[in-house]
């Protein structure tokens, strides 16, 4: 009879120590549908940068308005306290976001005037697009060095 409230007790610390999954928060499964929406797209135009698609100046706009689009996002929502990699697993957004909120603030607009700068381009030619496609991935890749932890 004393061993059921024991394994009760066991397996409520257990659960109260264990980190959040992030499956379980709207606010992360959002954001991460965001940056999926956003590599897609992204990949669209990689694609035909790197030469592996050709240059289709259709599918490259709709791409870019669609990356346009989606920085639009208001982020307020997409970002509560302790829904970093720390405290939930399944994220990799690094305490820092929180820590230094200025400079991730500072990264998403130059990723919004990026996305514009592309959209403004992709289909003007496959030359004009690739410099947008460049200038866009290097501020991805300055925030996720800044802020993004390693894949697990």
């Amino acid at each position: 009879m004393t061993f059921r409230p024991i394994l009760a007790a066991c397996a409520l610390s257990i659960g109260l120590t264990l980190p959040a999954i992030a499956d379980d928060d709207p606010a992360i499964a959002a954001r991460q549908g965001q940056f999926k929406l956003l590599a897609l797209n992204f990949g669209v135009m990689g694609g035909m940068a790197q030469g592996r698609m050709e240059y289709d100046a259709e599918a490259a706009q709709t791409a870019a308005d669609n990356l346009y689009h989606l920085t639009r996002v208001d982020q307020m929502v997409l970002w509560p306290e302790g829904t970093d990699s720390d405290s939930v697993d399944g994220t990799r957004a690094n305490i820092s976001i929180w820590e230094d909120l200025d400079d991730f603030v500072e990264k998403f607009g130059a990723l919004q005037m990026a996305a514009e700068s592309l959209q403004d381009v992709a289909g003007d030619g496959l030359d004009e697009m690739r410099a947008g496609v460049g200038a866009l991935g290097q501020t991805c890749q300055a925030c996720h060095e800044a802020h993004r932890d390693e894949a697990s």
